[in-house]
């Protein structure tokens, strides 16, 4: 896909694009801690289920 704008402009745009404040160091993607955070919510809204579901009948 070929770029709309000028040369000109597509040259003023990489240069905005590359400065510092525009870089953003991430570290990796963590697969495992994603799984465990949804792990523990789904069994802790689980318990609070069961919890409040006594409470109530």
């Amino acid at each position: 896909m070929s770029s709309r704008l000028s040369p000109d402009d597509q040259k003023r745009v990489d240069q905005y694009l590359s400065a510092p404040q525009h870089q953003v160091a991430r570290q990796p993607f963590k697969v495992w801690r994603l799984l465990l955070i949804v792990l523990v919510s789904v069994i802790g809204l689980g318990i609070l289920s069961r919890l409040l579901s006594r409470l109530v009948l």
